[in-house]
């Protein structure tokens, strides 16, 4: 079994994450940590420290009314994509813990479209 690096649990939410297959499972917001455990097998994990978060990307749409997916781009070993039952509430519950200017909007579909064409040819 896996030992969990929060001391403090703000919240836990039924979620899924993205990583190849879709893994069914719960995420856990903690003091220290970003955690999200799947649903069957103790093996597969994801801990995200605190301090190894660079960014928390939303997918919004609808001026802010629906919130697909969010990932979370850390330092070193890339971005993990999470999607859950309340994501409004776990954004929030991870504002705590990450600066809110590291809480970034997605580009829409023609938002990069846009900038496709707006690109300078050199």
């Amino acid at each position: 079994m896996v030992q969990s690096l929060n001391s403090k649990i703000d919240l836990t939410v039924k979620a899924t994450a993205f990583s190849g297959l879709s893994e069914y499972g719960h995420i856990m917001i903690g003091d220290k940590a970003f955690e999200f455990y799947h649903q069957r097998d103790p093996r597969k994990y994801i801990q995200i420290p605190w301090e190894e978060v660079d960014y928390v990307i939303a997918s919004v749409f609808f001026k802010g009314r629906w919130i697909s997916r969010y990932s979370i781009q850390t330092k070193k070993d890339g971005t993990f994509a999470f999607a859950s039952k309340d994501p409004k509430q776990v954004l929030r519950a991870i504002r705590v813990y990450v600066d809110s200017q590291r809480m970034v909007k997605s580009l829409g579909f023609f938002d990069v479209l846009i900038r496709a064409f707006r690109r300078k040819k050199p």
